[in-house]
């Protein structure tokens, strides 16, 4: 074991927890009012549910053993059996448990990202609940298939850097799908659901940023060479996005906009996650820069045609972010950056890895799908998914928790 490298994953592991109460703020700071709360609490309390359930039995069912390329055992359940001073099978020169808490922060941050779709309608209850069986029907299997021992989607050549798939995707589809269920909130279309704290929005997509540095080049799992070349793919990808969306406000309402810059920024992180440690740096360019049209005429599609309610934009920016960036890194991938790659990408001339990029953004679309709607299928036996609407007119802050973000503020949200 190596003790650069283990001092440099837990600064990334602690960098990639970070991102999570950088979410809260950036959700929080969306949404009405009336609302900060809720939004606010439900990545906070994930951050809880899923350390715990991580260590209990996640872990262990994500990357202990193998069963059918799908799913890992108990073997490690509660961390049973690993010792402090010994590598893992997933990298040799960190402790186990190093590894196990970096991965552990993707596991907080991933069903984090799905509630941005949700906002204002659904019970605090039914949330938490479907959070905790998500994770088990979804994203453990589907992290052990991209990154587990004898994974599905490793073994037909797809690959996966930092979490295109496990995490992008993943959540944006799995957000989707509980928008059209939950369907659109009260007067939508028909009232302005105004952005209420655009410092909040800020600071929460600078915190981000921040976090993602360990994100990408922390799943180099060493601090080599690979990892500086993820960190600056991500650099490259978020500056360029940050400014194409700028551009599209300029050429859309002939105004820069803070949010839009904000946002543009966590797109080209979002874009360039699965392939930062694959592609070489001059495309990074390329993948900020396209990633910001993509996105913004995505959501305009989602919105304003398919009148899909995607509160904040979870599946406009991570879903549609997430399928670019896995497209991406079949077009502009390179063995010779990183072996885990089998092909180059199809821009070098070769299709397989494309077509195995294609696949896994299939495969996972599929899983999360189906997997929500058994999960949400389970919570509706026992309990209410929607709140009802008087819940929702005087926001859920107070109905669901009894608390509001700014006590004081008498008028009208």
């Amino acid at each position: 074991m190596n003790t650069g490298d283990t001092a440099f994953m837990m600064i990334c592991s602690a960098l990639v927890f970070f991102m999570t109460p950088g979410l809260a703020f950036f959700y929080g700071g969306l949404v009405r009012r009336k609302n900060v709360v809720n939004t606010m609490m439900a990545c906070v309390s994930i951050m809880g549910l899923a350390v715990v359930m991580w260590v209990a039995f996640g872990y262990s069912l994500a990357f202990g053993g193998n069963h059918g390329g799908i799913i890992g055992d108990f073997r490690w359940a509660f961390l049973h059996g690993i010792n402090m001073s010994e590598a893992g099978p997933y990298a040799d020169s960190i402790p186990h448990l190093v590894y196990i808490a970096f991965q552990m922060m993707f596991a907080i941050i991933t069903p984090a990202l799905i509630t941005g779709s949700l906002v204002g309608r659904m019970k605090f209850k039914a949330l938490f609940f479907f959070i905790a069986l998500w994770s088990v029907v979804v994203y453990y299997p589907l992290a052990h298939m991209v990154w587990g021992e004898g994974g599905l989607l490793a073994a037909i050549g797809s690959v996966d850097f930092a979490g295109g798939n496990v995490v992008h995707i993943n959540s944006g589809i799995t957000a989707l799908t509980l928008a059209i269920l939950l369907g659109r909130r009260k007067g939508y279309n028909k009232v302005a659901y105004r952005v209420h704290n655009i410092p909040f929005v800020v600071l929460g997509a600078s915190m981000l940023w921040f976090g993602w540095f360990g994100f990408n080049a922390g799943s180099a799992l060493k601090a080599d060479g690979l990892a500086a070349h993820a960190f600056m793919t991500s650099a490259i990808s978020a500056g360029v996005a940050l400014l194409s969306w700028m551009l599209l406000d300029v050429i859309m309402d002939k105004k820069t906009t803070l949010v839009g810059a904000s946002t543009g920024l966590v797109v080209g992180l979002v874009a360039i996650t699965p392939g930062a440690g694959f592609v070489p740096i001059w495309s990074a360019f390329i993948i900020g820069a396209l990633v910001s049209p993509i996105c913004f005429f995505g959501v305009k599609l989602i919105k304003q045609k398919l009148k899909i309610d995607d509160a904040l934009d979870a599946f406009g920016c991570h879903g549609i972010g997430g399928i670019w960036g896995g497209i991406a890194t079949g077009l502009f991938g390179k063995s010779s950056i990183n072996s885990a790659a089998r092909w180059d990408g199809l821009v070098f001339g070769d299709v397989h890895l494309f077509l195995a990029q294609l696949a896994g953004i299939g495969i996972t679309i599929a899983i999360a799908v189906v997997g929500t709607l058994v999960c949400i299928g389970i919570v509706r036996i026992f309990t209410k998914i929607r709140v009802d609407d008087r819940s929702e007119t005087i926001g859920l802050d107070l109905s669901e928790h009894g608390e509001k973000a700014y006590p004081s503020f008498n008028g009208w949200d």
